[in-house]
């Protein structure tokens, strides 16, 4: 089995598909033979790999909770370069690969600034999320998905917690949620780093047993799953051409309990049925 899982047919994108071989619609998920099945549609998710134990939703934000197309993540990111730029005094090109370099060995360019060049990271961030939110879409499906899931909804992003705000209710679903821990009440210690999930968990007096993540990178569910939380990757429909490919991975890992690349039907089926 590949690494690279792609999706199927596009005009059927309610498939994924791993070496050629359609494994099943919307979800794949962890045997206990560590092989990928495919949920049965038919069912709620309770009832075929269970979440009936989780009372707290984590989400990531960022390419999770919106899709590429809404060309977020691409503002924010030349928003990052064009940071960078100013700072050293580079060309676009230069500054994109000193980012890119920071990204690599950091987890965040922020983290780099911070430890190598003692920025203001408040500064960096209101400079990186000052972006147009116009091509972002409503998404009132969504919002029910998130708002039938029983028991408590926290957003957990390395971004910060206004543009997490921001993003949240132009999708119009800020009100399902609880609360945002962003990268600032993480002290700048970002995902996938063991702290990060630590601080989070200590201070909304999350169980981990009893709780799911969801996230779009592979790398920041690994933590997560080692300390007892059910975990989904969340995969885009199409290709985002303005983010690496092993962002966008498929990857059917040990600590991947289950993948989708449509999260709003996927939480339907996860929020347990009304009696």
């Amino acid at each position: 089995m590949s690494r690279q899982a792609s999706l199927g047919d596009p005009a059927n994108s309610s498939y994924i598909t791993f070496s050629g071989a359609t494994l099943g619609p919307i979800v794949v998920c962890k045997s206990a033979m560590n092989a990928f099945e495919p949920l049965d549609p038919a069912k709620p998710v309770s009832e075929t790999r269970t979440f009936a134990h989780v009372d707290v939703w984590v989400f990531d934000l960022d390419n999770t909770l919106y899709p590429h197309t809404s060309r977020i993540w691409p503002q924010i990111d030349e928003r990052i370069t064009l940071y960078i730029a100013d700072m050293f005094g580079l060309d676009g090109m230069s500054a994109k690969a000193l980012q890119k370099y920071f990204y690599y060995k950091y987890g965040t360019t922020l983290r780099a600034l911070i430890d190598e060049h003692g920025i203001d990271p408040h500064h960096f961030l209101d400079f990186a999320h000052d972006i147009d939110h116009t091509s972002l879409e409503a998404n009132l499906n969504l919002g029910t998905a998130i708002g039938s899931l029983p028991g408590r909804k926290l957003i957990l992003t390395n971004g910060s917690r206004k543009h997490a705000e921001n993003v949240a209710k132009k999708l119009g679903i800020l009100d399902h949620f609880e609360d945002v821990f962003d990268i600032a009440a993480a002290d700048f210690v970002p995902k996938p780093e063991r702290r990060a999930y630590e601080s989070f968990l200590d201070k909304h007096a999350v169980d981990p047993a009893r709780a799911a993540m969801f996230e779009d990178l592979a790398k920041n569910l690994i933590v997560p799953r080692e300390l007892g939380m059910m975990t989904t990757l969340v995969v885009p429909k199409t290709v985002d051409p303005f983010r690496e490919a092993f962002e966008q991975d498929a990857v059917p890992e040990p600590y991947i309990d289950f993948i989708t690349d449509d999260l709003t039907v996927f939480l339907k089926g996860c929020a347990k049925p009304k009696p």
